[in-house]
């Protein structure tokens, strides 16, 4: 499995040295502390001086054409053609952002899986939307004798997460997968909208985002004043090292369509998706606003100590009140238009002119 193909929920980079990223965190933030440094070093060293990255376009969404009645029709998938039902009434998926298509869309599915370092389903999703759903497991690791139990017509996941058991899987039921998870994640929401019988109500789902973004864009002062500021999104990850997401992580193209952005930190990133740095590169994550969450603890994925530290509290974000400490969840695990709505929300309310 590519590294970049997996970019949340599972600490893939640092599974084989998860003890040591851990050890590696925390001397190197009392280091930082003791020595006090808090000056930047080299591209991204601080947010008045770093430049932004030069994002490509994002692709355009192609559509299928929407289904009507009874019967079944083929949906183009990872794994080539698949027939669904036109209206499935039982749906499992597999994933965050399967979970939050069908969700969107208005299908409450009967099962789905959750992440490995918490229970139970995304918070930001609404309460009433996911009680009833049972839990078949973990992201990439489902329980496939709960998923057979449920008797599902239709199952949503991706390649990466389940291409293994993908002739398990489509023999409990039709499987529709996408080639990954996250980018190109409007792609797979319309393939997924496609598999759910959904495509109108996905069209304007997708209508309504860009209109809220171009009013978030309004609130950032306009789209000079959004592109003029850097806005970095860091996460702490329990055993392995911290990521700065770019241009083509789900969090990036968010950024991107209130038309702000990473900074140059993140050019070469591995397929656009993020670059790792360890505690004592932390500087190299400023920018005007900083955004950051942890996967895992705040204690085990070494936030605490490096929030702590000298060297991030002198970061000309931090310094200047522009540091949000944000739901991983929300901001990284939900990869849906559910969450991306929320995530405006916030967007504007954190660095809307007053």
């Amino acid at each position: 499995m590519p590294l970049h193909a997996v970019p949340r929920t599972v600490p893939w980079a640092g599974r084989r040295r998860a003890a040591l990223a851990v050890a590696t965190t925390l001397a190197a933030s009392l280091t930082m502390a003791a020595c006090g440094s808090g000056g930047s070093s080299g591209a991204g060293g601080s947010g008045a001086s770093a430049k932004p990255a030069d994002c490509p376009a994002q692709p355009a969404t192609a559509w299928a054409k929407p289904v009507a009645g009874a019967g079944t029709h083929r949906v183009r998938t990872a794994q080539g053609e698949v027939t669904v039902p036109n209206r499935p009434r039982r749906v499992v998926v597999l994933d965050t952002a399967e979970l939050d298509s069908a969700i969107t869309l208005g299908v409450t599915p009967i099962g789905a899986t959750r992440s490995d370092v918490a229970g139970g389903f995304p918070g930001y999703l609404p309460k009433d939307k996911v009680a009833g759903i049972e839990d078949v497991g973990k992201i990439g690791a489902p329980n496939l004798e709960a998923v057979a139990a449920l008797k599902p017509d239709l199952i949503l996941t991706s390649k990466v997460r389940d291409g293994k058991r993908y002739e398990q899987l489509k023999a409990i039921a039709p499987t529709v997968m996408t080639e990954t998870t996250g980018y190109p994640w409007k792609q797979n929401f319309a393939t997924h909208a496609d598999a759910l019988g959904r495509i109108p109500q996905a069209r304007r789902t997708v209508a309504a985002y860009e209109a809220h973004a171009k009013r978030v864009t309004a609130a950032l002062g306009g789209a000079a004043a959004a592109k003029r500021t850097t806005t970095n999104v860091v996460r702490f990850v329990e055993g392995a090292d911290t990521r700065i997401y770019g241009c083509r992580s789900y969090i990036g193209t968010v950024l991107n369509d209130v038309g702000t952005g990473p900074t140059s930190v993140v050019e070469g990133a591995p397929d656009g998706l993020m670059v790792e740095v360890s505690a004592e590169q932390m500087n190299k994550a400023d920018a005007d606003a900083l955004f950051y969450t942890a996967y895992g603890s705040p204690e085990k994925s070494g936030e605490k100590q490096v929030t702590g530290g000298a060297l991030w509290k002198n970061m000309h974000a931090v310094k200047s009140g522009r540091a949000f400490r944000v739901d991983d969840e929300l901001w990284i695990q939900g990869i849906g238009y559910t969450a991306a709505d929320k995530i405006l929300e916030e967007l504007a309310g954190k660095l809307g002119k007053s």
